[in-house]
């Protein structure tokens, strides 16, 4: 596996492909990596012949209060998983490389980057945006893989990719869950024993709402019981949320529905979202 950490590098190994008629995945990550980023790398195998990973610690999308000085960095840990994976190229730019002295664009995303976790970030999705697009730029792949754990961040790549004309294909893939249903996530480990055994009341008050609305009850008494455990189990809830999957606006009967939420636990804030199948109970 090769590592750069210069835009000149990059370029030089990506043009070595294209010249070549290879096709190229991008899998960009913050590092930390775990089974739900190695599900990512392995789809993007399947998906083109050459596999780009970039790891960057984005410091645009913390806020001022959030916990860019002690998320995890494991360079060589993560390095070592993504070699034994197979992945052919390590992104890994400084700080100083991505965001130059003097640099003073940002890509705005607005609508489906507004509600929800929009709401509680201010500036998150923004720095999303522009850093997405820069990493679109400089690898310049036929696909970016991206897992669905962070539904709204894939709303609004999808969104960006559509709106800038951008010639790429984005896929989603299905959050990689522990065996009692906890979303994987490199925040994960922050949570103590106790905290992360309360944890898995998140996708458990979703399933429950879930299986309600499903059933055809009624929406806003389910979110109100999601609520109810999440804080029974210590939870500090920013939301529980039922949307339209793809807009992220209000349900339209005949669409697909998502059911989303963020909430905090011991100091640590999870998200997760399912599906609603309503065709389960035709």
């Amino acid at each position: 596996m090769q590592t750069v950490r210069q835009l000149v590098d990059l370029r030089a190994g990506v043009a070595a492909w294209r010249a070549a008629g290879e096709r190229v995945a991008l899998v960009p990550t913050m590092g930390a990596l775990h089974d739900g980023h190695m599900a990512l790398v392995e789809a993007a195998k399947r998906a083109a012949d050459r596999v780009v990973v970039s790891i960057f610690v984005n410091p645009k999308q913390f806020g001022p209060n959030e916990d860019l000085a002690k998320y995890p960095r494991k360079e060589l840990a993560d390095s070592r998983m993504l070699a034994a994976a197979g992945v052919d190229l390590l992104w890994l730019p400084p700080v100083e490389e991505m965001y130059p002295e003097g640099f003073a664009t940002s890509v705005s995303v607005s609508g489906v980057s507004e509600v929800l976790d929009g709401a509680h970030r201010p500036g998150h999705f923004d720095g999303v945006a522009t850093v997405v697009a820069k990493l679109f730029n400089q690898v310049r792949p036929d696909v970016a893989l991206f897992g669905e754990k962070d539904w709204q961040q894939l709303a609004v790549i999808r969104r960006l990719v559509a709106d800038l004309n951008l010639e790429l294909e984005i896929h989603g893939v299905p959050t990689q869950r522990e065996d009692d249903g906890l979303a994987l996530s490199s925040r994960n480990v922050y949570l103590v024993p106790e905290d992360r055994a309360r944890a898995v009341a998140l996708p458990r008050a979703l399933g429950v709402a879930e299986r309600a609305i499903a059933k055809g009850g009624d929406p806003e008494a389910a979110l109100a019981q999601a609520r109810e455990m999440l804080a029974a189990a210590g939870f500090e809830v920013d939301y529980v949320a039922l949307t339209d999957a793809d807009t992220l606006g209000e349900p339209v009967e005949g669409r697909p529905m998502r059911l989303l939420a963020a909430a905090r636990i011991g100091g640590t804030r999870l998200i997760d979202n399912i599906p609603v199948n309503t065709n389960d109970y035709g």
